[in-house]
């Protein structure tokens, strides 16, 4: 989840992929300022729902894990 209004920066995973705890999954960036938004869990990503450039909400699934 988007935990606040902002723009992504960049999106650092991919469908299918393998992600480890507190590895990098996207950057979001908010009031000029740069938020690295990492994963809580050792996980493989489901679905990629925004992409660098996209606007989000507060609250937007940005990525889904199974």
């Amino acid at each position: 989840l988007s935990p606040m209004p902002g723009l992504v920066v960049s999106m650092d995973v991919e469908v299918g992929r393998q992600v480890r705890e507190g590895e990098v999954v996207c950057v979001l960036e908010a009031m000029k300022m740069q938020n690295i938004l990492r994963a809580e869990r050792d996980a493989v990503v489901k679905a990629v729902n925004a992409k660098a450039g996209d606007p989000v909400a507060a609250d937007q699934v940005l990525v889904e894990f199974q």
